[in-house]
């Protein structure tokens, strides 16, 4: 999946911005998301670390619920 397959919908990040999840639709229809690490010394920018990219879901709400069961720590923003 390219970016250009994707649109993101929503981008949240921890408080210190080090890892943030994005929820996006696809060109299809679907749905998706993606945790993402930065580190301060590397300036290439956000590197995927869940690889949930790869998970389809029919609407938004399931995506959030998902992204909510696998990445630990959104659920405590």
């Amino acid at each position: 999946m390219t970016a250009d397959d994707k649109r993101v919908i929503q981008s949240i990040e921890t408080l210190d911005g080090g890892r943030c999840v994005d929820l996006f639709v696809r060109t299809d229809g679907t749905y998706g998301f993606e945790e993402y690490r930065r580190d301060v010394e590397d300036a290439r920018g956000w590197f995927p670390i869940g690889h949930y990219a790869v998970l389809v879901f029919a609407n938004e709400n399931d995506a959030r619920t998902a992204a909510d069961r696998y990445v630990k720590w959104l659920r405590h923003l």
